[in-house]
């Protein structure tokens, strides 16, 4: 079996690590590196403490939801209070970051963006992403070693053996689609 490769590694952690977003608007995950190293991760989500959207919904004011630190935020801001330095470092974000994460990453010193999927992509971030020399590369995940749509896929294949089933299907071809499907989820 081949290894993980790393920009697939960390864009997984951060994958992971949106899972934790408590924002219904959409969730993204951040992970900070340095030297093949995981310093910091983080997701969107309201302050410690507070009430969350997916508790009261999101608090909208022009358009955006400032209920929320983003992701990189809170990444940065946890390097930040564990006095653990960023410069130099890369961040795996899910989604290309924001204008204001943008200028934050440049502040930390940050040298490299690594994102899975575009999102609002700011002509001015880019802009000084590029002035600051932080390089910037589109990461997609293809090792898919978390599978975020699994119950839904699952709930599809039960679905679909059991139309089979009710329109006459064999017993035999019932039986090894179903340990098809075990193959598939070992955990279900």
């Amino acid at each position: 079996m081949d290894r993980i490769a790393w920009d697939q590694y960390f864009m997984a952690q951060s994958t992971l690590l949106a899972l934790r977003s408590t924002c219904t608007r959409l969730m993204v995950g951040a992970t900070i590196v340095r030297d093949k190293r995981i310093i910091a991760g983080g997701y969107n989500g309201s302050v410690s403490g507070s009430v969350h959207c997916i508790e009261d919904g999101c608090y909208i004011v022009d358009g955006h939801c400032v209920r929320t630190v983003h992701a990189e935020a809170n990444a940065l801001l946890q390097c930040a209070k564990f006095g653990v330095p960023t410069d130099n470092a890369e961040i795996y974000v899910t989604h290309f970051p924001c204008l204001q994460c943008a200028k934050q990453i440049i502040q930390s010193g940050i040298k490299a963006v690594y994102y899975a999927n575009d999102y609002r992509n700011n002509e001015y971030a880019i802009q000084l992403f590029k002035e600051a020399n932080v390089k910037m590369t589109k990461v997609e995940l293809t090792t898919m070693v978390v599978d975020t749509n699994a119950e839904e896929k699952l709930a599809y294949v039960q679905s679909l053996i059991q139309s089979l089933e009710e329109k006459g299907a064999s017993k035999e071809e019932i039986d090894l689609l179903k340990e098809k499907g075990k193959e598939l989820f070992p955990l279900r």
